[in-house]
């Protein structure tokens, strides 16, 4: 009988999907000890982690180390621990668990209720923070209700973010965001992101779907000065000019090589995915995401 989790693979039982490639899933556990607590298995059915091939584990253990850099970008927390225990379900598994302190690692915890909404909202922020691999892109944030029937990551269900070396345009932009970060009530780094231009055009379901949010996800537009406006302050919202310098570069150039650029705020807090979007040339939609935090 498949496990639980080839089942999820399956699209057979529905999951908070939050990062995926052709070996790999990534998801909320339903039953966290804290928020943002994230499953991550091969999508082959092994019932013992260590019964992996070398490199099958190496790549898990890879794939892993990128989901965790996504919830320690959306999830406030010190660190993020790690931990197999390999009794819970007979496939293997990592925990991804958010922590501040040893005790939020401990499985003696009683467990969390997370409402759906939020689970949702956290699948989307925690997605929007995964970066993409070398060789594979990121189908993420994969809300519950948007994975039943065995519904696969396709270019119409998830449009795939074009590679560095094909697009100058996300090139450049991944040299304006690097090492920037969106302040709010935290911070949460800029990625540049470039996609193919949808077929349905640039509706608010679809907006959502590049997010990885439920096709009825609330979507508000914002003007992109009005956005970086704290950011682009002579100062800048950390009172660095350098910065300040880098994120005024940002938005010219948003602006004069894109047309219609529009900031897309997704959903309610507290952690609110946001995409940064304008259309370039043949059409293709570029610019970056990052995740608001509002109490």
């Amino acid at each position: 009988m498949p496990s639980i989790f080839s089942r999820i693979v399956a699209g057979e039982l529905p999951a908070y999907k939050v990062a995926e490639d052709e070996h790999h899933l990534a998801f909320l556990d339903i039953t966290p000890l804290v928020e943002g607590h994230t499953l991550v298995i091969p999508k082959k059915e092994v019932d013992y982690i260590f019964d992996l091939p070398p490199a099958e584990l190496a790549a898990l253990h890879q794939f892993a180390q990128r989901v965790a850099k996504g919830v320690k970008a959306a999830v406030t927390c010190k660190r993020i621990g790690v931990a197999v225990i390999g009794l819970e379900v007979p496939h293997a598994h990592i925990h991804l668990i958010p922590m501040n302190h040893v005790s939020d690692m401990n499985f003696a915890n009683p467990k969390i209720k997370v409402a759906e909404q939020r689970m949702n909202q956290l699948a989307a922020a925690i997605g929007a923070q995964v970066p993409a691999g070398s060789d594979q892109p990121v189908a993420a944030g994969r809300a519950a209700e948007d994975t039943k029937g065995g519904r696969e990551t396709t270019e119409a269900n998830n449009v795939t973010a074009s590679s560095g070396a094909a697009d100058a345009t996300l090139q450049q932009l991944q040299e304006l965001t690097s090492g920037l970060h969106y302040l709010s009530e935290s911070d949460a780094p800029l990625q540049a992101v470039s996609y193919s231009a949808p077929g349905t055009g640039l509706t608010d379901a679809t907006i959502a779907e590049l997010a990885g949010m439920p096709a009825g996800t609330a979507v508000e537009k914002q003007e992109l000065t009005y956005f970086l406006r704290n950011h682009t302050a002579d100062n800048g919202v950390l009172g660095d000019p350098a910065l300040a310098n880098r994120f005024k570069a940002l938005q010219m150039y948003l602006k004069q090589e894109l047309n219609g650029v529009q900031v897309y705020r997704l959903g309610t807090g507290p952690q609110v995915p946001v995409l940064v979007l304008g259309e370039g040339e043949g059409g293709k939609l570029a610019g970056f995401k990052t995740v608001l935090t509002e109490t």
